[in-house]
């Protein structure tokens, strides 16, 4: 079934991240002429700049944004940061959202998960089998490389942001998650932002930060290492340069 089919009359409640997925998806459903109501769910595992994504675009599309605030924090078994951590922080969430948007007036919940998403990979996925939300993009078969083409031809600015996954994935699993530091890791990835670098990770090894950059800066952030580091000096006592790419994405 194609996307605009299966968006044709609908109304839904949209997990939306601010990322090229949900913007994607929320701007098909307005052209659609659904009626849906984005939500954006604010905790400390996302970085602030994805909620003014998420802003720009619903002001872009004349929608109105829903703020819910969450702290998976608080969940024991999230903070634990075991192998199922993506699992209960999505079960915490979107448990919070289905329960907003069915105050709403809302039955239908979707997400952006797309085709190309491994599910494998994705133990959050479970969470919302679990839910029952619904996941159009990946119904419809989109992929990755077409959720970019569709976002260009819709004009959205987010057409080729780089994926940004929650901070807590920074943090080697089996390593309790803190406040403080996914607060260094949102501050470090800014900082390299600010200097020009996208598409990175700066990953946790204790006091030390793993900058991971895909293969085309590589050769740059090494030239410029010492201002790398001097730039992240606040947050880790030093930088290592991962010289395995990150795969463009």
């Amino acid at each position: 079934m194609k996307l605009e089919e299966f968006l044709r009359g609908k109304a839904a409640a949209l997990a939306f991240s601010g990322g090229t997925d949900s913007a994607l998806l929320l701007a098909a459903a307005v052209k659609a002429g659904c009626r849906v109501q984005p939500y954006f769910v604010h905790s400390a595992f996302q970085p602030g700049f994805e909620l003014e994504d998420a802003e720009r675009l619903c002001a872009q599309l004349g929608v109105e944004l829903r703020v819910l605030e969450a702290s998976p924090l608080e969940d024991e078994q999230v903070r634990a940061n075991g192998p199922l951590r993506c699992y209960y922080c999505k079960r915490m969430i979107f448990s919070a959202l289905v329960s907003a948007a069915a105050a709403d007036g809302f039955s239908e919940v979707w997400d952006g998960t797309n085709a190309s998403d491994d599910a494998a990979d994705r133990p959050g996925m479970r969470a919302l089998a679990e839910l029952g939300v619904k996941s159009p993009l990946r119904l419809c078969g989109v992929t990755k490389a077409q959720v970019r083409r569709m976002s260009r031809e819709l004009g959205l600015f987010t057409a080729q942001k780089p994926a940004y996954a929650c901070l807590a994935t920074r943090v080697p699993t089996g390593t309790p998650l803190e406040a403080e530091t996914l607060r260094r890791v949102e501050a470090a990835e800014g900082a390299l932002m600010a200097m020009g670098f996208s598409n990175l990770r700066v990953r946790v090894l204790g006091r030390l930060g793993r900058l991971q950059l895909p293969a085309g800066r590589l050769e740059e952030a090494a030239r410029r290492h010492k201002d790398i580091t001097g730039a992240l000096a606040p947050w880790f006592d030093g930088v290592l340069l991962d010289l395995a790419p990150r795969k463009e994405e």
